[in-house]
C-alpha cells in the first residue's frame, strides 16, 4: 500500500478492525518512511450475475426484486419482514458461492418457492401462482395437492 503522502510503498499495520458489519476491514497504517499514519478499508471483490429472463435477455441481479415478490407474496400474513431479508441474503450468497455467473429466473423463483413452503404456505401459494402462471383453477389445485402430500 503506498503511502498517501510520501508514496512509499512499504507500511505497517497499526490497527484493524471489521467496518460496515463485517463487509469490510479498516485498517490504519503507519508509513515506514514518513510516519504518518492513514486508513485503508478493504473490500470483498463480488463477481457480477447475471439473471436469464425467460425471453432470454439478460440483466443484472437484484436482490431487491427477490425482497420485493416475497413481501407481496407474504402481504398481510404473520412473516417477519427481517426473515423475508434474510432469505433474499441467504439466496444471494448461495448464488454468489455458484461457479455460475448467469442464473435462470426459474432457479431463483424455485429457490424462493423453496424457502417460503417452510415459513408460510399462504405466501407460497401466492408466490408460486404468479411465478407459475397458473392458468385455471385446475392447475392451482395440482399444486395445492403437492403441497398436501408434502405435508404428510
Amino acid at each position: 500500500m503506498r503511502c498517501p503522502y510520501c508514496s512509499y510503498s512499504e507500511s505497517k499495520v497499526i490497527d484493524s478492525r471489521p467496518a460496515e458489519e463485517g463487509a469490510t476491514i479498516r485498517r490504519r497504517r503507519e508509513c515506514l518512511s514518513c510516519t504518518k499514519r492513514f486508513t485503508t478499508y478493504e473490500i470483498m471483490e463480488r463477481l457480477p450475475l447475471l439473471v436469464i429472463k425467460k425471453d432470454g435477455s439478460r440483466q443484472s441481479f437484484d436482490r431487491i426484486k427477490i425482497l420485493n415478490g416475497m413481501l407481496r407474496a407474504c402481504e398481510k400474513r404473520p412473516v417477519p419482514v427481517a426473515r423475508l431479508e434474510t432469505i433474499a441474503d441467504d439466496i444471494e450468497q448461495e448464488l454468489q458461492n455458484s461457479l455460475e455467473r448467469e442464473i435462470s429466473t426459474q432457479r431463483i423463483g424455485e429457490m424462493v418457492m423453496n424457502h417460503l413452503k417452510d415459513i408460510d404456505e399462504v405466501a407460497y401459494v401466492r408466490f408460486a401462482s404468479v411465478y407459475r402462471q397458473f392458468k385455471d383453477i385446475n392447475t392451482f389445485m395440482e399444486e395445492l395437492n403437492k403441497l398436501l402430500v408434502d405435508k404428510k
